[in-house]
Parts: C-alpha cells; sequence; structure tokens
C-alpha cells in the first residue's frame, strides 16, 4: 500500500478531492495548514505530494478523529533498525482508549519517516502519551531521552490535525 500526503488550501484540496473521488481523499487541518491523505495501491496523483510506502499498518484511517505525525529524519544506515525496531514493537497503542489507527511510512523520497497515530480525540492522545504504556514503549528511545540513538539523522518534530470532512 502507498500514502501520498500534500498540503494547500482546504478549497484547492476540495477541488483534488472533486476530481477524484476514487481515491477517497482525508483532509486534517492544524490551525494554519490543511492536509490530504491518499492511502491505496494506485500511484499519487499530487503535483507536489510526499509519498511513502506502508512499512506496519494497524486499524484503519477514519474520516474523523485527531492525527499525530511524528516525523523522523533516518540515515540510510539507520533504515532497517528503525523499521525493525518498530516491527518488534509492544503494540501497546492499539489497545489505548481512543486508537483508531497506526502507520509506520517509509519515504520513498528524502529521509523523515513518518509514525502516523490517529485517535478518537486529542485527549485520548494526552491519555496515551500520559500512560505507563507510552512511557515503555519509549524506554529506549522517548523524547525524555537527551541521547538519541544513533539512526537519528535530524532534529524529529510533531504535527498534529483534527480530521475534516466536506459536506458533498
Amino acid at each position: 500500500m502507498k500514502v501520498s500526503m500534500t498540503n494547500g488550501t482546504l478549497n484547492y484540496l476540495a477541488k483534488l478531492d472533486q476530481e477524484h473521488k476514487d481515491a477517497h481523499l482525508l483532509l486534517m487541518q492544524d490551525q494554519d495548514k490543511t492536509v490530504a491523505y491518499y492511502e491505496g495501491k494506485q500511484d499519487s496523483f499530487f503535483a507536489e505530494g510526499r509519498d511513502f510506502e506502508i512499512v506496519e499498518a494497524v486499524g484503519n484511517v477514519q474520516p474523523s478523529g485527531f492525527v499525530v505525525m511524528n516525523n523522523i529524519p533516518v540515515s540510510d544506515e539507520g533504515r532497517p533498525v528503525f523499521e525493525d525496531r518498530f516491527k518488534k514493537r509492544a503494540g501497546s497503542v492499539e489497545n489505548m482508549e481512543g486508537f483508531q489507527a497506526f502507520r509506520i511510512l517509509r519515504p520513498t523520497k528524502g529521509n523523515t519517516y513518518v509514525v502516523f497515530t490517529q485517535w478518537r480525540n486529542e485527549q485520548d492522545f494526552e491519555d496515551w502519551k500520559n500512560s505507563k504504556d507510552f512511557e515503555k514503549a519509549h524506554e529506549n528511545s522517548g523524547p525524555k531521552h537527551e541521547q538519541k540513538p544513533s539512526f537519528i539523522d535530524g532534529k524529529p518534530y510533531i504535527t498534529k490535525y483534527q480530521m475534516i470532512q466536506l459536506e458533498k
């Protein structure tokens, strides 16, 4: 499966959605950014999209919910180690209240992976972030660690979005 994302104004992305009805685009916004998310088998139709391959997937991305994307630059040599860590993860996130979907997205260009989680709402994400399960899942390389794993090739950053649904 492939994932492609692009940014644009809500009006522009709504037009893309209308032009590609069979693609089932999902739209999400933060305060100043709107993102179109496509997941499927066809190649990207975005003029300036960011394309990914799905390394791991749990659940189905929903048209409503709260999305957190942890954008992690990974060195070329570190890719196998990074992916292996996630494949061997404990899996506790999917047992949390309000969990909807999880994706590890490998970039087809560049070095920034995306760890995508979707929640029913922001409070469910905060509950996960403040849980013992989160602490255990991040004990070797979480946000509280000053020493980042050797495969990290830049400063990770997080983006958060609210899913939006257009009136049809």
